[in-house]
């Protein structure tokens, strides 16, 4: 399961990433294995995804989110 099929609201951890298709800025800002992530809000058209990574804010494109592996977590 990738970041964009993630949900609005739900929360999720970071398995996994694909080094060469993710930006050095997003990893930088926390986008590493093991951290929380949770998807807080889509822009009009799902693109770009509003997303809360460890306290962090960001928006990343939806394409830049298929490079991303999460785990869902249940509540």
């Amino acid at each position: 399961m990738t970041l964009a099929d993630l949900n609005k609201g739900e929360k999720a951890l970071i398995e996994d990433l694909i080094t060469d298709s993710v930006p050095l800025k997003l990893i930088e800002m926390g986008c590493l294995p093991g951290n929380a992530i949770e998807l807080v809000q889509l822009a009009p058209f799902n693109d770009p995804m509003y997303l809360n990574v460890n306290g962090s804010h960001l928006a990343i494109r939806r394409e830049t989110a298929h490079n991303i592996y999460i785990k869902k977590l249940t509540s």
